[in-house]
């Protein structure tokens, strides 16, 4: 058996990294109609019979899964029950040509096919392409789905991490009760949009402060999908856009505000002393230029000795900043989304929200209305982040769907300037 892979990991492959042997082999694609619609057991068989793809230079390779084909094919927008079909299709193809090792580029350039058969051709195979960098690259990835009770804000959630194949999503009411029970953090167990305040003001103060012990509690898992490049998906009611629109946030988030201090120090020094040298520079050229110039020629070089000391303060402030970047890795992405709803559409479901809960029928009309006018206030100042490039959807039930495809593709046009921007980086 060992001999066996040897003999087909070391056959001849050209430069191109394609077996030789499959080279001058015509790879029959039957039309769909010819495709036998048997039983779903009849189906399965192909799960029995194992191909390898094969990966760079022969060294390493995968045994190919429908399940992942047909996952990924739904990431580029193709309908699920549609992707499922092609990831078919194409292991019955390569089992029925007697293909059970073939490389990466074989296997996509007979995927990108089978894709372009059904219809779903140039647009759905570039997007392809760029998630496959994207994966490759490891760009951090943060989306944030923001808003108040009953916006639907874990339904989006998890519909879009099925959509996009990510695999993680975290509840920011989970992290809350957490902290509220085995920590000792200020937090009670009554909502702050329950509460009554003197004034909005207030309200948004106390708001503020509950989402930033929130991120706290969070900044593990944050700093986890930094450091590794894993993306992830939070949704919840305790979230504050302007705390992960700080630049120092986004790149490094810490749960230790010293340690962040402390490290934005370290990379500011630097540059803070090669300005002080160039401003002492400066000051001792002009002092020189006060007391010795005699005559213009002095003057002159003088200058040009100070802009000799600021060129090459600056070359070494833009040095230390690449190798602060290349150690850093690619830019995170972070996307904030905020869900509203139409006011009526809204009080409806919140009232209904509230007669579920135990404690519904301790609530007083007065109570339900106090509820209902924090929770828009709270709206109010999430939805002010627009100004500040946090997206704000509109949901409704009736436009459910749409939505939902209007967010699928904004998230991979966010996603491929995320992997542009970090590209032009690296070549800086």
């Amino acid at each position: 058996m060992k001999d066996k892979e040897e003999s087909s990991s070391g056959s001849s492959r050209n430069p191109n990294g394609i077996n030789d042997e499959h080279d001058h082999r015509e790879i029959n694609i039957r039309p769909f109609s010819s495709v036998p619609s048997s039983p779903r057991n009849a189906s399965s068989k192909y799960d029995f019979v194992k191909v390898k793809v094969w990966l760079g230079d022969a060294d390493h390779y995968y045994v190919l899964s429908r399940f992942l084909v047909s996952r990924m094919l739904t990431v580029t927008k193709i309908p699920n029950h549609v992707a499922v079909k092609i990831a078919l299709e194409l292991k019955k193809l390569l089992i029925d040509n007697s293909l059970l090792d073939v490389s990466q580029s074989d296997l996509e350039t007979s995927l990108f096919k089978l894709m372009a058969r059904r219809g779903y051709g140039e647009e759905y195979i570039n997007r392809y392409n760029m998630m496959t960098k994207f994966h490759h690259q490891r760009v951090p990835l943060v989306i944030l789905v923001c808003g108040t009770a009953c916006v639907g804000k874990s339904t989006i959630a998890t519909q879009l991490a099925q959509r996009l194949n990510l695999p993680n999503v975290l509840h920011t009411d989970m992290v809350y009760e957490l902290l509220r029970t085995a920590t000792d953090a200020p937090l009670t167990s009554t909502p702050v949009w329950t509460r009554e305040f003197a004034s909005s003001e207030e309200l948004i103060t106390e708001f503020c402060r509950e989402c930033r012990i929130v991120r706290k509690g969070l900044a593990g898992d944050l700093k986890k999908a930094m450091k590794d490049g894993k993306p992830i998906i939070i949704e919840g009611r305790h979230l504050d856009p302007s705390i992960y629109l700080m630049n120092d946030e986004n790149k490094a988030p810490s749960n230790d505000p010293e340690k962040s201090s402390k490290e934005t120090d370290t990379l500011v020094d630097p540059t803070s002393d090669l300005n002080s040298e160039a401003s002492s520079s400066n000051t001792k050229e002009t002092d020189t230029i006060d007391t010795k110039a005699n005559s213009q020629a002095e003057a002159i070089t003088s200058v040009e000795a100070i802009d000799l000391s600021e060129k090459v303060a600056q070359c070494k402030i833009d040095e230390a900043e690449k190798k602060r970047k290349a150690k850093s890795g690619p830019e995170p992405i972070v996307i904030s989304i905020v869900l509203k709803m139409a006011g009526f559409d809204h009080k409806a479901l919140l009232e209904e929200w509230i007669a579920s809960r135990t404690s519904g029928d301790n609530y007083t009309a007065k109570e339900k209305d106090r509820l209902i006018t924090n929770l828009k206030t709270i709206e109010d100042y999430l939805c002010s982040f627009n100004s500040q490039g946090v997206t704000v959807v509109n949901i409704s039930a009736t436009t459910f769907p749409q939505t939902l495809d209007w967010l699928h593709n904004y998230l991979l046009q966010r996603i491929e300037e995320g992997i542009r921007s970090s590209e032009n980086e690296a070549q800086k």
